[in-house]
């Protein structure tokens, strides 16, 4: 048990810090797509243009040349326009310099494992959470190959991010990669031109508070009434007084519309992006802006009317439900989802699940525990090594996404999310609580007694169950009787070691602390009982 690592406390889940909602721009001219177009196609020009300006510049990039890059891009925009690109470019170069990280994290962890299993005999067992050496000389040879190579991949790496160097793809990588591999892709050379220029036009304007609803360049009325402020080449476009075009059809959004109503008719900032979908020949307008951050109650405050502990899989979502003791109430609830198909289906998928999870903790009004998972070091192959499947599981889990969907819909129906270690929930919770739960009624798997034991972490109770006192007035008159370990006992939560000797607290014969002494005790046949005893005669005065 020395090699168990130590478990963090358990944490109440900050909640979300901004709002985006999405409406369809229905109704469109041809003449509204063809400015809409052209607009899009100008300004993503000058992003691909002042991306490049960025990367450039590396780590030696400050304020002035941030500036310098905006007069640059005034004069074929406007200063608004170019603040917008200019803040996107850096935030996308910021976006790689944490994949630059992720990765050299990566390939440092592939790196320790190939080198450790080379290191041993080939065919040599592996430990407990260890694996052992290569099974044949031939995947030997084959690992220590790519083990050079991801070295020397390594290398790479962190020269670039030493020099401050990093590679984006305005489009993204996988459709530039797919120009290459058409026929695998099923797309021709005309769709893969019309899907990587439409990934890459730029039609979004940050939010400016105190300004007419909201925003200067993307203008949206409170009757769904959009207008753009064209760029400088393409003044002449516009059918609007101050160099402006009014798109033909109305928007509306039917998810948070009166939150967006009152921030517009107030002034406050609302930001807006058009983007073009090309599956369904449409266009859409997304408004986002920022919210306070939800102020969190206490841990204790969340602790104090039970909670519903919930363990994240592949499939579904188990839960359970516990009163502020620990103990388990009720029957435990499965919540399921299919993450096959399309990912709009997939995210409607974990939406319906975490809605009705939310339905219930708000039905007995108890705050919800969650493992705080992240699979980014148990996705590297080389870990899991032939366990395809294994690795496919993990990395089809949507943990991020699940995770942070369920902090934002549970802030707005006044739901606690409070996030624990994962660290053994799952060995431990099928070891204490998975038989002592199954019934001739109910069978318990090993997930539901997975979320008694996160939620019994969240209450800051010991994972192991107590056992049950004996009914002869609480005496050792039924057996050996354990109790609870205190809360600061380290390793409270692990298996006890069986210490021999007898099952009561009384000790027997030969087990106390003068076992040993054989003078002490008066037994048959020892020495004592053979020696000469002389009695004085009592005294004559009595």
């Amino acid at each position: 048990m020395g090699g168990l690592r130590e478990v963090a406390a358990p944490f109440v889940a900050p909640g979300p810090t901004g709002v985006a909602i999405r409406g369809s721009l229905k109704g469109l001219t041809g003449q509204d797509e063809e400015v809409l177009r052209l607009v899009g196609g100008l300004l993503g020009s000058l992003a691909s243009r002042d991306l490049k300006a960025r990367c450039a510049a590396g780590l030696d990039h400050d304020s002035d040349q941030w500036a310098q890059r905006k007069r640059a891009l005034t004069g074929g925009s406007s200063s608004r326009w170019a603040g917008s690109i200019t803040k996107t470019t850096n935030d996308q170069w910021a976006l790689a310099r944490r994949g630059q990280l992720a990765h050299i994290q990566s390939l440092q962890t592939s790196i320790e494992m190939i080198a450790r299993r080379v290191s041993l005999p080939i065919g040599a067992k592996g430990s407990k959470g260890a694996p052992g050496g290569y099974r044949s000389r031939q995947e030997w040879f084959a690992k220590s190959r790519r083990l050079h190579l991801l070295e020397d991949r390594l290398d790479r790496e962190r020269a670039d991010r030493e020099a401050g160097r990093v590679r984006v793809v305005r489009g993204g990588k996988k459709l530039l990669r797919n120009r290459h591999n058409l026929q695998a892709a099923q797309l021709t050379e005309a769709q893969w031109r019309e899907q990587w220029e439409a990934q890459r036009w730029f039609l979004q304007a940050d939010g400016e508070s105190g300004k007419r609803y909201g925003n200067e360049t993307i203008r949206v009325t409170p009757d769904g009434e959009v207008s753009i402020r064209l760029p400088a080449p393409l003044a002449a476009l516009a059918n609007a007084p101050h160099g402006r075009y009014v798109l033909a059809c109305r928007v509306r959004f039917r998810h948070r519309g009166e939150q967006w109503g009152d921030r517009i008719a107030a002034n406050r900032a609302v930001a807006y992006r058009i983007h073009y979908h090309l599956g369904r020949g449409r266009w859409y307008l997304t408004a986002s802006w920022q919210i306070p951050p939800v102020r969190t109650v206490p841990l204790e405050a969340a602790r104090a009317g039970g909670l519903i502990g919930v363990d994240m899989n592949a499939d579904h979502l188990a839960a359970w439900r516990l009163d502020a003791h620990g103990n388990p109430v009720g029957e435990p609830h499965r919540f399921d989802y299919d993450l096959s198909g399309s990912a709009p289906h997939r995210d409607a998928q974990v939406r319906h699940a975490l809605i009705r999870l939310l339905h219930w903790a708000q039905r007995h009004s108890v705050a919800i525990a969650i493992e705080d998972l992240d699979f980014q070091a148990e996705k590297s192959r080389e870990k899991h090594g032939r366990r395809k499947r294994f690795r496919r599981l993990i990395s089809g889990m949507p943990v991020s996404r699940l995770r942070g969907r369920l902090v934002s819909m549970a802030a707005e129906l006044g739901i606690t999310v409070m996030a624990v270690d994962p660290a053994y929930t799952s060995r431990w919770g099928a070891q204490h609580w998975q038989k002592p739960l199954t019934t001739k009624t109910r069978k318990t798997t090993r997930h539901d007694a997975a979320a008694v034991a996160i939620g019994r972490r969240a209450l800051g109770c010991p994972i192991r169950r107590r056992t049950q006192p004996p009914p002869q007035h609480r005496s050792d008159a039924a057996g050996h009787r354990s109790v609870q370990a205190a809360s600061g006992v380290l390793g409270r939560e692990e298996t006890r070691p069986r210490i021999p000797g007898p099952r009561t607290r009384s000790a027997g014969a030969g087990c106390g602390a003068k076992a040993g002494d054989q003078c002490a005790h008066n037994r048959s046949g020892h020495t004592a009982e053979h020696e000469f005893c002389h009695q004085d005669s009592l005294p004559l005065s009595l």
